[in-house]
């Protein structure tokens, strides 16, 4: 960001350089006063609020590289609420407070990175979110002085890192998270440069390179509650009385309804008699036994019913028997 500092030390020199030309308002002192437009002998134009001489409230300073910045000032500083676009791509719009990004707000990088959280004196200090831009990935956390410090989450596509940072680096305990529902269990360790041997003393040193820590897997298991803080879980919740008792009547009811999908075979005839026999399991139901039964009770019936009207016919015929008798007397 060494244009940034740049940019902002060029406009905080119009203070003490030749103000230029400007067209405006003036209070009766003759000071710069109410709205203006003023160009600078640098080439920088500035179309806004004047106090007193000095720029306050909102207004838009180009720059002649072609940034520029849209918001408040107070007394010549960027101050409040404002965006600033600098020539190499890059964006801020957020909290100012004496020409430093300084409260809450969104940058944009020139490669599509995106930080959105909280500053302090022109740097990422506080909670924050990083967004890589190549990757997708994020980082959800902590900041100090521009750095990823502290408890931290960095997100990827499938899986996600939780523990801590230090000097934007992952140290310590933690955990990976993966979306196939299982988690590993472990700590970054910081690997140790190896010592260089006596031949090596002679060549030209250099500075080391930054050593990467390195994860030691301790353990898989299944996905439990992420506790930075050493607290411990809340148990599992209990099933109450009431729920087992609503599970039990929805077993109920899908029982019954499953019996009652079951379909029932009618016997029609007394030829069919001979075929109940014959039906599979899956074919003849619970049902076929009470049809059978209900059969066999009819054919007894009517068999009762032959029987009597046989009894009722020889009964008559002795009576007619013995009416010719007597007539013959």
């Amino acid at each position: 960001m060494s244009d940034e500092s740049e940019l902002e030390s060029e406009e905080e020199e119009e203070a003490e350089a030749t103000l230029g030309e400007y067209d405006g308002e003036r209070n009766a002192e003759g000071e710069r006063h109410g709205h203006g437009k003023a160009e600078l002998p640098n080439g920088d134009t500035y179309d806004g609020q004047y106090e007193h001489g000095f720029r306050s409230g909102w207004g838009t300073y180009r720059f002649k590289n072609g940034a520029f910045y849209i918001g408040e000032y107070l007394q010549n500083k960027k101050h409040g609420r404002g965006i600033f676009f600098y020539p190499d791509g890059s964006k801020y719009e957020g909290d100012w407070v004496n020409d430093q990004r300084h409260g809450y707000g969104e940058y944009t990088y020139p490669n599509g990175d995106t930080y959105t959280g909280e500053w302090f004196n022109h740097n990422r200090h506080g909670q924050g979110t990083y967004v890589y831009k190549d990757t997708g990935s994020k980082y959800v956390g902590t900041w100090v002085d521009g750095n990823q410090e502290g408890e931290a989450e960095l997100i990827h596509l499938n899986h996600r890192f939780k523990g801590k940072f230090s000097n934007g680096k992952p140290i310590g305990r933690g955990k990976y998270v993966f979306d196939i529902g299982c988690e590993q269990h472990g700590e970054y360790i910081q690997v140790k440069e190896t010592e260089k041997g006596e031949g090596e003393e002679e060549e030209e040193e250099q500075p080391p390179l930054p050593v990467a820590p390195k994860w030691k897997a301790l353990e898989i298991t299944k996905l439990t509650l992420w506790t930075p803080h050493g607290e411990n879980p809340p148990p599992p919740r209990e099933p109450s009385l009431e729920a087992a008792a609503e599970a039990e009547a929805v077993e109920e009811g899908a029982a019954v309804t499953e019996h009652e999908k079951i379909p029932s075979i009618e016997v029609t005839d007394e030829s069919a008699e001979g075929r109940v026999d014959e039906l599979s399991l899956s074919e003849a139901p619970s049902e076929v036994s009470s049809s059978e039964k209900d059969a066999r009770e009819e054919d007894a019936r009517s068999r009762e019913e032959e029987n009597k009207d046989q009894e009722d016919q020889g009964t008559t015929s002795l009576e007619d028997k013995e009416d010719e008798s007597k007539e013959d007397e």
